[in-house]
């Protein structure tokens, strides 16, 4: 047994039915290539911590004196941006036959982005720092983009089924470990006193990793699949084809969407299951309007992401690996309980959010909504790759992060204008989604080998 086989098998609970559906080839690979898949991945959201929108590009903003107006642009750009591409860059994705060169391109453009947007950190100010960051931040979602596209499929190719869920979730605890060391770092250096430098440096820090992670992803072995040639109609799926090729890929997503029951009801369960991604920053607003000072400093929030990742990754990993859609409804279910729980205590008269209790409930809100928002995140992760095989798997990625990203924009538009009114109603209103949610993953199939091991009835939908 070498080494990488040891140390695989203490990391991961290994399938050995699973592991011998697979060629010979990819089963010889498969401790090195899992390793090297938790290294890449690790990497990559060890690089997402310094340039997350809601914290540090947030923070430079301020530190930099952009107008209150384009902070508003940058979640919806890093996290729309990186979906509303998918469907028009999958008929370059799949005629590539290892898609692995299509996560390596996607790691090199966001290393060039993020250093950009440290050298602007470094030098620029006011509104033309602002959207030169911006402009960087767009084509960091490119880059993204190509990431989210390509490693589903690299996953799908090089990893069985029963071990995919822990890989995504070594890499997510592996990643918060690195949070919270730069969590208690930036505290150290005092948090709430960071100037421009500093987020230049660590936005620096970024572009490394994510070079890295390229590297590191450049050695997996991935066996070749089937490209298609330029002149072939393109489809999104293997879904039976008329003889006339689809005029669009707005055609070809809804047809997709239209006659794929399983890909439809992933979409709609995905869309409702909102609120453990975009509950946190109401939280934020709500406990600085209640005199909360204790998530001021930009190191508290990454310190907090952190150990919620930490935590989360492992647990979450071999859940998902036994029942992805269960994993998904549950943690769900617990954000959802957790929002309307913090609307409730916050309305209790004689609340003081500057208390020390005051501080720990918001504190502890979102730490809990940040954790079973890894939870949910896993669980999506392995269960795309669990249900679907080869370029169906690339059009479900990509048409369903397509979609995704304009139910996003809707879903946060609707929640940012019921904030403006009450951020208890925009807690709510994502809560009664994420409940709704919930009971409809429960009624999705059930692809998960843990789960049919275990004897369970697949749902069919």
């Amino acid at each position: 047994m070498t080494t990488a086989d040891r140390v695989y098998s203490r990391l991961v609970t290994r399938s050995d039915d699973a592991e011998h559906e697979l060629p010979e080839p990819v089963r010889r690979d498969l401790p090195r290539n899992g390793l090297r898949l938790v290294a890449a991945n690790t990497l990559q959201s060890s690089g997402d911590q310094t340039v997350n929108a809601s914290t540090v590009l947030t923070w430079l903003f301020h530190v930099l004196g952009v107008p209150a107006a384009l902070v508003g642009l940058l979640v919806p750009i890093r996290e729309s941006g990186s979906m509303l591409p998918q469907a028009f860059l999958t008929p370059l994705v799949v005629r590539v036959r290892r898609r692995k060169w299509v996560f390596v391109t996607g790691a090199a453009v966001q290393a060039v982005s993020v250093a950009v947007m440290a050298a602007i950190a470094a030098l620029g100010h006011g509104t033309a720092a602002g959207v030169g960051i911006l402009a960087a931040l767009v084509v960091f979602s490119l880059g993204r983009c190509l990431c989210s596209i390509a490693s589903k499929d690299v996953q799908g190719r090089t990893i069985p089924s029963g071990e995919r869920g822990q890989i995504v979730g070594l890499a997510t605890s592996a990643a918060g470990l690195v949070a919270i060391t730069l969590g208690v770092l930036i505290r150290m250096l005092g948090g709430e006193d960071l100037d421009h430098t500093a987020l230049a440096i660590l936005l620096a820090v970024g572009a490394l990793l994510w070079a890295l992670s390229a590297s590191v992803y450049s050695r997996v072995r991935e066996p070749a699949g089937e490209a298609r040639d330029a002149d072939e109609p393109e489809s999104v799926a293997e879904a039976p084809a008329s003889d006339e090729s689809s005029p669009s890929w707005f055609a070809d997503a809804a047809r997709l969407f239209r006659e794929d029951a399983t890909f439809r009801k992933f979409i709609s369960v995905r869309g409702l299951l909102l609120v453990s991604s975009l509950s946190p920053p109401f939280i934020v607003t709500m406990s600085i309007a209640s005199g909360t000072g204790a998530l001021a400093g930009l190191g508290g929030f990454i310190l907090a992401s952190g150990v919620a990742s930490l935590i989360g990754g492992r647990i979450f990993g071999r859940m998902a690996d036994r029942s992805s859609r269960l994993l998904m409804a549950g943690a769900a279910t617990a954000a959802s309980i957790v929002a309307v729980a913090l609307v409730l205590i916050e309305s209790i008269p004689g609340f003081d959010g500057g208390s020390l209790l005051g501080a720990a409930v918001f504190v502890g809100a979102y730490f809990l909504l940040t954790l079973l928002h890894s939870g949910v995140r896993v669980g999506r992760k392995t269960y795309v790759v669990d249900v679907a095989e080869g370029d169906t798997r690339t059009a479900y990625v990509a048409v369903g992060n397509t979609m995704m990203g304009v139910i996003l924009l809707v879903v946060g538009g609707v929640s940012s204008a019921l904030a403006a009114v009450s951020v208890d109603w925009a807690l709510v209103f994502l809560a009664v989604l994420g409940l709704i949610g919930a009971a409809s993953a429960v009624s999705m199939p059930e692809v998960s080998r843990g789960a049919q091991a275990s004897g369970s009835n697949p749902t069919t939908s």
